[in-house]
């Protein structure tokens, strides 16, 4: 059984196709076909049928992906006791995030890592839904993801480093009446209209959990997925919004402040997403290190 094949399988399974495979590789869609033809000749199952238009991995398939997971790994801690993965420490790491996450620590990780003489970074924001968080580990080394904390758990193939707990807040243009307030109650703010993310995005989810505690459907007037444009409409006096206490936090001049509910926990878990095997590399743990200081003192411990 080759591991090169057992690779590939492993990519179907994660990517969903043998174009997307093809991509990820730089080789042609036949020469995936190829290896998965081949690693299937040495087994006694079907790893892959067709649904529709497309291949994909049956049970055994998904199982025998699953195994893949745990070979990659072997060797790649069999490569690192025998050179120590070869001037790792100079190996650039890319990282990703979701915006309002990039915002309140690239500055700060890049800051960390040229002062200490680091590895080589190289960041990227992505704003994704929360499903979609998951697939970035094939492409990003570090993926800093977040989720509502009711939500399903992240995929069991990935690991999982806790950063944060951060809660949510609602945010207020300062001339409103409750601004006075130091806390709100779901009745004070659910006949209020409202800004709300796309549908999948984890603040749509928070709201939802509002709706569900106010017995009806909130007023949603507006959709917008940016903290800063939401943060604009607010002070303007078009809506309220919930938004991130620490990453977001608002200056003096925001023209909106937050006020936090008094009987209603609403946050979202921010952790970082990887690949088993990408934590065996010396430069992805310093990189990983450095950021879990530079976000922890900004927000809750992880929950």
């Amino acid at each position: 059984m080759d591991l090169h094949q057992l690779m590939i399988l492993r990519e179907l399974g994660e990517r969903g196709s043998v174009a997307a495979v093809a991509r990820a590789l730089f080789v042609t869609p036949s020469a995936v076909s190829q290896h998965l033809s081949a690693l299937q000749r040495d087994v006694a199952v079907t790893l892959t049928e067709k649904r529709g238009r497309t291949l994909a991995l049956t049970p055994a398939g998904v199982a025998l992906a699953r195994a893949a997971v745990g070979v990659s790994v072997a060797m790649a801690e069999a490569e690192r006791a025998v050179d120590e993965f070869r001037a790792d420490s100079v190996t650039p790491v890319t990282v990703s995030a979701f915006h309002s996450a990039g915002f309140a620590w690239f500055g700060a990780l890049l800051t960390a890592l040229g002062a200490g003489d680091g590895p080589p970074v190289s960041v990227s924001d992505e704003d994704i839904a929360q499903t979609e968080f998951s697939a970035l580990v094939a492409d990003y080394d570090l993926v800093v993801a977040h989720r509502i904390d009711h939500e399903q758990p992240w995929p069991e193939h990935l690991a999982v480093t806790p950063l944060i707990y951060e809660r949510f807040d609602v945010a207020i243009p300062r001339g409103h009446p409750l601004a006075a307030r130091c806390s709100l109650t779901v009745s004070d703010v659910a006949d209020e209209r409202w800004i709300s993310p796309h549908s999948g995005f984890p603040v749509a989810g928070a709201l939802n959990v509002v709706a569900v505690a106010a017995g009806r459907p909130l007023n949603i007037s507006h959709r917008i997925n940016e903290f800063f444009v939401a943060g604009r409409i607010v002070a303007a006096g078009g809506a309220l919004a919930l938004m991130p206490r620490d990453t977001m936090k608002p200056g003096p001049d925001a023209g909106y402040v937050l006020r936090p509910f008094e009987s209603l926990r609403i946050g979202r878990q921010i952790d970082v997403l990887s690949r088993p095997e990408t934590l065996l590399r010396a430069s992805v743990r310093t990189v990983l290190d450095t950021l879990i200081a530079v976000a922890v003192p900004v927000g809750s411990p992880a929950g």
